[in-house]
């Protein structure tokens, strides 16, 4: 059996783990730490909305030996306006420009064209609508609160309420950290980009929820005993399933990293980068927060139920009276053998000396 397996199946059999409840203010800081970083990002850079969420003009030119930089600041003198570029497979340039108008198209076209040095007829554009761009962005909202309100339904139904809550809040967090991401990165937000963080929001519920099935498996009657706390068994799930976690997890995120940093990058197709960024960051985030936030916010809920509380109360009371009743034989146990190196005890009258038989002096 290979190491990582080996690891796996003890860590599923309770022989090793790590305290994840224990530290879960660590984790607990360290998200808290991300989100702010995230919403400051947010809120000083913003978002570079596409025009599908804004409305503008995609222009497409012919095969052309003009650079990328060189068409941006062309298409940004023509428009007054930031331009984003990309260079096609078969050598063709996309220019898009966010806030323009039928007429304001037709003229940076022409003004295009000149710079190119090309017929404005071989200049191709399309147009977006503001009114389109809302559209899409309203749209964008309805489902991802439908998706909230069905996930919550969903868990409060099949576990309970407070592991709806905890899903819920782990959700949250993936998604304004992906959203904080793109707003520091500045990567453009495009329909690829929702559905790459439904897709996300999709795959940390799968992690979450493999987590939350082993749990309440595990504490089916769990105040019929006196040897293990809610918290406890919350630990020993996390840790029955973290070998998998991290399975899953590397193995989705090698083909999108692929995407991202081959594709995106070292190719340069800029077209990925909307949907791989955010797959990326979304599938990292939502194997954190399954481990490090969902389930220890369950176990804090939990663990303020009148019932598990007393169940705590009885179980560190039993531990105290067996490390007292072990530290009492260990202490018999020493007193019983004695120093190692004492000298025995001599029992009874001490022997006299006889003397001799004869005649006295």
């Amino acid at each position: 059996m290979s190491k990582l397996g080996n690891l796996g199946a003890r860590l599923h059999r309770g022989e090793i783990s790590y305290d994840f409840i224990g530290h879960r203010k660590i984790w607990y800081g360290i998200s808290i730490l991300i989100t702010i970083t995230a919403i400051v990002g947010l809120a000083v850079r913003g978002l570079n909305m596409g025009i599908d969420f804004q409305g503008g003009a995609v222009f497409t030119t012919e095969k052309t030996s003009v650079s990328v930089s060189q068409a941006e600041t062309y298409a940004e003198e023509a428009s007054g306006h930031t331009a984003v570029v990309q260079k096609l497979g078969n050598g063709t340039l996309r220019i898009q420009i966010a806030g323009m108008d039928t007429q304001q198209s037709d003229e940076i076209k022409d003004k295009l064209a000149a710079d190119f040095k090309v017929d404005p007829e071989k200049i191709g554009a399309d147009l977006v609508g503001p009114s389109w761009g809302d559209q899409i962005a309203n749209k964008a909202w309805q489902g991802l609160a439908i998706f909230m309100v069905l996930v919550v339904i969903y868990l409060a139904i099949a576990f309970e309420w407070r592991m709806a809550i905890a899903a819920l809040v782990a959700l949250i967090h993936d998604i304004t950290i992906t959203v904080g991401i793109y707003a520091l990165v500045g990567f453009e937000v495009t329909p690829g980009t929702v559905i790459g963080l439904l897709t996300i929001l999709g795959y940390s519920l799968y992690d979450t929820v493999v987590v939350f099935d082993s749990l309440k498996e595990q504490t089916k009657d769990i105040t019929k005993q006196t040897r293990w706390t809610y918290s406890d068994i919350a630990n020993r799930s996390i840790n029955g399933t973290l070998v998998r976690s991290i399975n899953t997890t590397v193995v989705a995120l090698l083909p999108v990293a692929g995407l991202l940093f081959i594709g995106g990058g070292f190719l340069g197709a800029g077209t990925l980068n909307d949907i791989s960024l955010s797959l990326f960051v979304g599938l990292a985030a939502g194997a954190y927060s399954s481990i490090f936030i969902a389930t220890p916010l369950v176990a804090d809920l939990k663990e303020r139920e009148p019932q598990m509380k007393a169940l705590r109360k009885r179980v560190l009371a039993k531990r105290a009276q067996a490390a007292a009743e072990e530290e009492l034989a260990e202490a018999r146990g020493t007193a019983a053998d004695g120093p190692e190196d004492a000298t025995p005890a001599v029992v009874g009258p001490r022997a006299t000396r006889r003397r001799p038989s004869g005649k006295r002096r």
